[in-house]
């Protein structure tokens, strides 16, 4: 499957914003909520993401067809690794142990802002880099 990556961006800079006022806030509630939606992309695909309905509702018609598309597996690999710090932050701060909650938010948010101001996505990255060294399956 092939995603439009104007919509990732879009995803991540609404990510961004999340995580900020997670930030500001301390709140663990806000924070589950960003899981629920990493979680969603993850297990259901990112056109059937929180973000990415929105994204294809009211952005993509104004922008028209992405020049190009690319494949879904590394961003979703990136949701799934956003989730892992989503949660790991939501322990945090329901454990009383603000540090923990604060440093994986700010994990993700770095993660996120970089997509979203850059385009680079951290987690896609690491997705191919696990994919080039992953020991090849022999032909049977």
């Amino acid at each position: 499957m092939q995603v439009d990556p104007r919509g990732q961006r879009f995803g991540a800079t609404l990510t961004s914003f999340v995580l900020v006022v997670v930030l500001v806030t301390g709140s663990w509630l806000l924070l589950a909520a960003q899981a629920v939606v990493f979680v969603v992309g993850v297990v259901f695909g990112l056109r059937n993401a929180p973000y990415g309905l929105i994204y294809q509702a009211l952005i993509r018609p104004r922008l028209g067809a992405p020049r190009e598309l690319e494949p879904e597996a590394p961003p979703r690999f990136a949701q799934g690794v956003g989730a892992a710090f989503a949660l790991t932050g939501v322990l945090g701060y329901v454990l009383k142990v603000p540090a923990v909650g604060m440093t994986a938010t700010a994990f993700a948010l770095v993660a996120a802002f970089l997509n979203a101001a850059f385009g680079f996505c951290l987690g896609c990255e690491a997705y191919l880099l696990i994919r080039r060294l992953a020991p090849r399956r022999a032909a049977s």
